[in-house]
């Protein structure tokens, strides 16, 4: 059976590369603004039909980093703007993570070409690990991804091109990777953002808004705490806010890059511990819903072998070759090859492989984590409002 095949049987689904995926956000909404030439291998009209967005003289397009469509539907009490306004579903990624989903947001490109193929990467450069949030251990970002990013070709093709996040972001290796381009502004409080993507909006432009919140609140304390109904609560505010006070002939588009799943009490392996799955492994790179794991010379076959038995219907094991061969991450890249696991281990239900050797406690005990396939990890909302010049 093929590796989709395979994960079908499982429970979990793939991405709609090319069709209602992340990666048409940009390209729909470089179409909407009248510039869709600028847009390299994607048909952005094609794009800007199939999401609904309308022409516009200003997008804000918006990422709400972990707010997966199922999470919605499940606290759609707390979400009232939000269980109104979406429009329909994306598909995030793959793996179902911030670093894939944001440079396949920020170019229209999958892993496969942008080379960010999961919160962690082994760097074929020095052997160890990337990891692709905080940039630690990774190379220059120009030098990792290479795939041009939409946000600088909307810049260059002339309009006024808006960055809204954390400070701390300004300049930092993630954001030069996927989202480069145009002028970036920090503020803290989401309310902040809205109000400056308001006033970005009377003239023509883009304007990028990310939000992070919901995601950092959902990894301490898990989607079904209190905390989090609080952080959605707070969001689903902003965002009507936001809609409300766009100005005529201006369009907002929003999504996210994820979902999650809440793993308290799930089956959890170690590698440290557990030698069947620590044999012939030299790095476990990746995150503990979809690992990459390199392997010492041909091993790779014996090694997921070993994995998929240890594992049982908790994993969909595969090697390389199967992921490349199913178009789980797109077209490949030369250079982009050896950051692919020689296996890669996507989990199913809320099952998770970490590794206490290379992982810190903190991040072991994470209550709500993604990457994998399951629809709480890929759908994803779509929320089109306003436009018409």
């Amino acid at each position: 059976m093929t590796l989709t095949g395979r994960l079908a049987a499982a429970g979990l689904s793939v991405p709609d590369y090319g069709g209602r995926e992340v990666g048409a956000v940009l390209p729909a909404a470089l179409a909407a603004l009248g510039i869709a030439d600028a847009v390299p291998g994607r048909d952005a009209e094609a794009d800007r039909a199939r999401l609904g967005l309308g022409a516009a003289d200003h997008v804000v397009a918006v990422v709400v980093d972990g707010l997966g469509r199922h999470l919605i539907e499940a606290r759609r009490g707390h979400a009232p703007y939000l269980r109104n306004a979406m429009t329909g579903t994306l598909t995030a990624g793959f793996p179902t993570t911030t670093a894939t989903s944001l440079a396949l947001f920020g170019t229209g490109r999958a892993a496969g070409a942008t080379g960010m193929t999961g919160y962690s990467a082994r760097n074929p450069r020095t052997g160890g690990l990337a990891n692709l949030v905080s940039w630690e251990g990774a190379d220059d970002p120009d030098e990792w991804q290479r795939e041009p990013s939409l946000l600088a070709a909307a810049e260059a093709a002339g309009l006024a091109v808006t960055t809204l996040g954390k400070p701390r972001f300004e300049g930092s290796g993630l954001t030069r990777a996927a989202l480069a381009g145009g002028e970036f502004i920090g503020a803290d409080a989401l309310g902040a953002r809205v109000g400056t993507a308001l006033a970005k909006a009377r003239r023509p432009g883009l304007t990028y808004l990310y939000w992070g919140e919901i995601d950092a609140v959902g990894h301490r304390h898990g989607w079904q705490s209190d905390a989090w109904v609080a952080a959605l609560e707070e969001t689903d505010a902003d965002l009507r806010r936001l809609e409300a006070g766009l100005p005529r002939g201006a369009a907002m588009i929003m999504t996210a890059d994820h979902g999650m799943v809440d793993v308290t009490g799930a089956p959890r392996w170690d590698v440290a511990s557990t030698p069947a799955l620590a044999r012939d492994v030299e790095l476990v790179a990746g995150e503990p819903r979809m690992l990459h794991l390199h392997t010492a010379a041909d091993t790779a076959d014996a090694v997921a072998a070993r994995w998929s038995e240890t594992l049982g219907t908790h994993a969909v094991v595969a090697t390389r070759d199967e992921l490349i061969e199913s178009g789980l991450v797109g077209p490949v890249s030369p250079h982009v090859r050896e950051r692919l696991g020689d296996v890669i281990v996507p989990m199913t239900g809320r099952a998770t492989v970490v590794d206490s050797r290379t992982q810190s406690p903190q991040a072991i005990g994470l209550v709500g984590v993604h990457g994998s396939l399951t629809p709480e990890e890929l759908e994803v909302p779509l929320v089109v409002a306003g436009g018409g010049r």
